[in-house]
């Protein structure tokens, strides 16, 4: 019975229930996209490529580990973490023996993995590696054209990169690696057996140049192996790892050379390709944590949009609802009966949004691939799951929406429902006030933590958090909120003739119809400038931190690897340059926690750098590679001052023990450990610079210094503001996947403000056409919607403004050490801008079609 009157009172108030489904369908398509890149940050399959053909792997751990044990109430809890490294780790050579001599293995190859990409017009269009040929087995790779690589000279490139490049056997081919640029001959071109590569270029060289070219004496990339035929590759995993692990416990351990300390791991299937592509791997943390912190976000704007709707639904229906009570339902009654209306409405919702979640969730991946965020190689997961739980999120949000909404008036006696059907109470219940003011508090408390929180992946999470709470709490005090500012408003509205009069007694007499309204447009405006202006705010304090702290004339930068050592040479031996500082950046791990690092020429550094030393000296730097300075930042973290013992992992996973000699000031724009450049940049997979910073005399001109590093392409001299505008791109390019990501949060939030707006305009057809039998033209009433408009606009950019500037502050304060956020006045002009159109078209349209009725129809229609 009850569920055969939800269903009739769905057909019979479409309207009514379509703002509801409209803003659950676009959530559980938002949950459902999330959702997608969550479980491919979990799940996603890395195929391989180039170790096709050999069904074991052998690498070094990719992971710096720490185990914890804890005493609790007499029990043991040990706990493992494991974070991965930003480079690549290498394994000892010596375990190459080991391996070979494992029964049943028929043949181990050894691996070499290195950069070299081949300077061609246009580029190669994807990753570029250099192996040794003997490793062409693991593929394989087999010569289509002309003769392996023997000389030092010798390159054979893969089939795909000669028909791109128009190369033949005999042509010449120069090739920047780990070392400058170098012209090869083409002596042969290979094409793997089961087609072209599709993600990455190989070129081959001769063992002895891919050894000399990879700089890693004693060690390898990988070791693939090939099983006998018939042996059970999961018993031959077994049996390779009791050898390595006994050979590891006999053997040297780290006294080969730099190798890092880290045991090896054997792959086989699908986990191939975690070890083939390094940045794939690395990409699952980067989704797992864009997909959680964007879909929590969709949920928690989710669930503050729809209550906020089916509150709005459920005002619009008082007059029904509370004939029912006085007609003896129960509030059990009528919580069942609005309950069940909200499952049926968010079950279709949920379907169709989870299914239309699919393709946006495609759509996504594709433009963070396109951005560079995520690699081509990390391939999307697809399954059910999503979408189970956008249903299952948003039935229960709908549910505990409508039991929310519903909840004074399913528990008020019947006469006085049918009171307060006639018009809105006075103030809002007791209970909603408390709730709002527990969320205010609640959200000052995040803006105070948020003050105190120094780095951008604990930040994050808690601005965009703020914001929802406050929202959230805006929307509970609402009412009171809007009555307050009708009062502000009462003198300026009045001034528009009889239209304002009517505005302003609908914002008196309204105010929880005129909140509905308030509350998405205030997260609209919140969220978005919050958005827009976070990344902003960190961006130019660190552009500012880098430009203080830059004393170099000029800075030689390049637009492919990076910058050959001997460019550098030829700059260093013009007469009049007094100093260069090569830099090469990375990241480093102390414990798990990771921090940005970078590696300088410690000669003549004062001259070109300054990072604002509060203490110790730059000097040890310059004689001693265990040297290393450290931001303000990470010694407060660390507890760290001169003199103290500093333990890192580098980039590849080797453990170094280093002496902190200085503490810097402006970490923002150096990074948080500066080291000796080639400590760093042998731990590296790219050791090229990324910059060198020039201190020259004034009698040597920018011209000289191209002249001098022409033979090397790609590479070009620019000024110190140069420099500054460079930085403004990458930043603007790093912030794109962001904004791309909370994008649909704020589509999201703009439909719901054009949802909300409609739905409380739509209904009401009976009160227009009382203004029109008492004398108001149709003009006059649309002059009224439209000052209304306006009116709920003020009000909500006032507190979406309030609010984003707060939190904004916060982080600034945080962040940066200053409460100066960087709002771009244009773009904040622009937000209120669209946000008062959505404003003005949501209410013009639906007030033009309900004043289209003719007055004495509605007035004589059945309620």
């Amino acid at each position: 019975m009850m569920l055969r009157y939800a269903l009739q009172t769905i057909r019979d108030r479409k309207g009514g229930f379509l703002g509801a489904f409209t803003a659950l369908m676009c959530a559980a398509a938002l949950i459902t996209a999330c959702g997608t890149l969550l479980e491919t940050g979990l799940r996603g399959k890395i195929a391989t490529e180039r170790y096709a053909a050999a069904p074991l792997i052998v690498s070094a751990d990719q992971n710096v580990h720490q185990t914890t044990v804890k005493e609790k109430k007499g029990k043991t809890k040990v706990k493992h973490k494991a974070k991965p490294v930003a480079e690549r780790a290498w394994l000892p050579e010596r375990l190459l023996p080991t391996v070979r001599a494992v029964p049943g293995v028929k043949s181990a190859v050894p691996e070499l993995t290195f950069l070299a990409q081949p300077l061609v017009k246009g580029g190669t269009g994807q990753a570029t590696y250099g192996h040794s040929w003997e490793s062409a087995p693991l593929t394989p790779f087999s010569l289509v054209q002309g003769r392996a690589p023997r000389a030092a000279t010798d390159v054979v490139v893969d089939q795909g990169l000669a028909t791109r490049a128009h190369l033949a056997p005999g042509d010449r081919l120069m090739v920047q690696s780990t070392q400058s640029p170098q012209t090869y001959t083409v002596t042969g071109i290979a094409a793997p057996s089961s087609g072209q590569l599709k993600r990455q270029t190989s070129l081959f060289f001769s063992a002895a140049e891919a050894a000399r070219l990879a700089a890693r004496p004693g060690q390898l990339s990988a070791i693939g192996v090939v099983p006998e035929p018939g042996v059970d590759v999961g018993k031959l995993k077994a049996d390779i790892g009791e050898a390595l692990a006994a050979a590891a416990g006999g053997g040297r351990g780290a006294a080969d050379g730099d190798a890092p300390r880290s045991a090896a791991r054997i792959s086989t299937g699908d986990a191939r390709g975690a070890v083939e592509f390094l940045d794939a791997a690395g990409a699952r943390t980067k989704l797992v944590s864009m997909g959680g912190a964007v879909g929590g976000t969709s949920l928690l704007v989710a669930v503050l949009v729809v209550v906020g709707t089916f509150a709005l639904s459920i005002q619009q229906r008082h007059r029904e609802l509370a004939l029912l009570r006085a007609i003896a339902a129960t509030p059990r009654q009528v919580r069942k009966l609005i309950g069940r209306e909200a499952l049926l409405v968010g079950a279709v919702a949920g379907v169709l949004g989870s299914l239309a979640g699919l393709p946006l969730g495609a759509w996504l991946h594709g433009r963070f691939v396109s951005m560079g965020a995520i690699p081509v190689t990390l391939e999307r997961a697809v399954s059910v799951f999503p979408m189970f739980a956008a249903v299952a999120a948003t039935l229960l949000g709908a549910w505990g929406a409508a039991r929310i909404s519903a909840r004074r008036i399913s528990r008020i006696r019947p006469a006085e429902a049918m009171a307060e059907s006639a018009v809105e109470r006075a103030r809002p219940a007791w209970g909603r006030i408390v709730a709002g003011l527990v969320l205010l508090a609640g959200g000052i408390v995040l803006v105070v933590v948020l003050s105190g929180l120094r780095t951008e992946p604990a930040s994050t999470p808690v601005t965009f958090l703020a914001v929802v709470v406050l929202a959230s709490s805006v929307s509970l005090l609402g009412p009171l909120l809007v009555k307050g500012a009708a009062a502000l408003l009462a003198g300026p509205l009045r001034l528009a003739g009889s239209g304002g009069r009517l505005a302003t007694a609908n914002l008196r007499g309204n105010a929880a119809r005129m909140a509905a309204a308030v509350t998405p447009l205030a997260l609209l405006i919140g969220m978005t400038c919050t958005v827009l202006f976070v990344q902003p705010t960190l961006g130019d304090a660190a552009r500012a931190q880098a430009r203080d702290g830059l004393r170099a004339d000029w800075v030689l930068v390049a637009q492919g690897p990076g910058v050959p050592a001997r460019a550098v040479e030829k700059i260093r031996a013009i007469h009049g340059v007094a100093a260069t500082t090569e830099i090469v950046r990375t990241t480093v791990r102390v414990g798990l926690d990771k921090y940005a690092a970078q590696g300088v020429t410690p000669v003549g550094l004062a001259r070109t750098w300054d990072p604002d030393v509060t203490r110790g000296s730059l000097e040890p730097l310059t004689r001693d590679q265990n040297a290393v300075a450290v931001s303000q930042l990470a010694a407060d973290q660390l507890g760290l001052r001169p003199g103290s013992p500093l333990k890192l992992t580098l980039g590849d996973g080797t453990p170094a023990t280093l002496t902190v000699a200085a503490v810097y000031a402006r970490g923002l724009g150096f990074g948080d450990v500066t080291l000796p450049h080639d400590l760093l940049a042998h731990h590296m997979d790219n050791p090229l610079a990324s910059t060198v910073l020039v201190s020259a005399a004034s009698t040597v001109t920018q011209s000289e210094l191209v002249a001098a590093v022409k033979e090397f392409p790609g590479l070009s001299v620019v000024t110190r503001s140069s420099v500054d505008r460079i930085q403004a791109d990458r930043q603007r390019t790093g912030a794109e996947v962001n904004y791309l990501a909370m994008g649909l949060v704020l589509a999201f939030t703009a439909i719901a403000v054009v949802n909300t707006l409609a739905m409380s305009v739509s209904e009401r057809f009976r009160e227009f056409a009382m203004l029109r039998l008492a004398g108001a033209t149709r003009r006059q009433v649309l002059r009224m919607l439209r000052l209304e408009a306006v009116a709920v606009l003020l009000i909500a950019a006032v507190l979406g403004s309030g609010i984003s500037l707060a939190v904004l502050t916060a982080f600034s304060v945080g962040m940066t050490g200053s409460a100066a956020p960087a709002v771009l006045p244009l773009v904040y002009v622009t937000v209120v801008g669209v946000a008062g159109l959505l404003a003005l078209v949501a209410t013009a349209l639906p007030g033009r079609m309900a004043l289209a009725v003719r007055p004495v129809e509605v007035a004589t229609s059945k309620q």
